[in-house]
């Protein structure tokens, strides 16, 4: 990851274009081998945050939640790397291999993975990992979410 990101904070986004703009200035620091890991209950913004990764990024294609097919490829617009989505909830207990037959296109390591459920699963893909938890319950009245996140170095 770029040092135009920060390691580490959290911050306040009052719904979903906040969100997105989160994601959106995240994907932009993003790197080929980077794994992002994305916590928190459903409906917290982890598909909506990544839509914002991807538009960061600059890939291809519509952003939905892969819950149903795993895994989904996103391709770059340009030069950069590919963003894998993974809803790490659907991988058993071999996330790298069930990764690998998935029969992506690309290598892991020259691509992007951005991980929903993914905390206590995926954190072997990569030596570090950026850890983002999505918490919806301090402001459940209303569509505001706090999102923190940290590098997180080996596990």
């Amino acid at each position: 990851m770029k040092g135009s990101f920060p390691a580490e904070g959290s911050r306040l986004c009052r719904g979903a274009v906040d969100t997105q703009a989160l994601g959106a200035e995240l994907g932009a620091a993003l790197e080929a081998g980077d794994l992002v890991v994305l916590d928190g209950p459903l409906g917290a913004g982890k598909t909506t945050f990544t839509q914002g990764i991807a538009q960061g990024m600059g890939v291809k294609g519509r952003v939905t939640s892969p819950t149903f097919v795993i895994a989904r490829q996103h391709a770059p617009l340009g030069g950069g790397p590919a963003l894998i989505h993974v809803d790490a909830y659907r991988l058993g207990g071999d996330p790298l291999g069930e990764l690998d037959a998935l029969d992506l296109d690309t290598d892991l390591e020259d691509a992007v993975v951005v991980a929903e459920w993914g905390g206590g699963l995926v954190e072997q893909l990569a030596p570090r990992h950026l850890a983002v938890t999505l918490d919806r319950e301090t402001h459940a009245a209303t569509e505001a979410r706090i999102i923190s996140w940290r590098v997180v170095e080996g596990m």
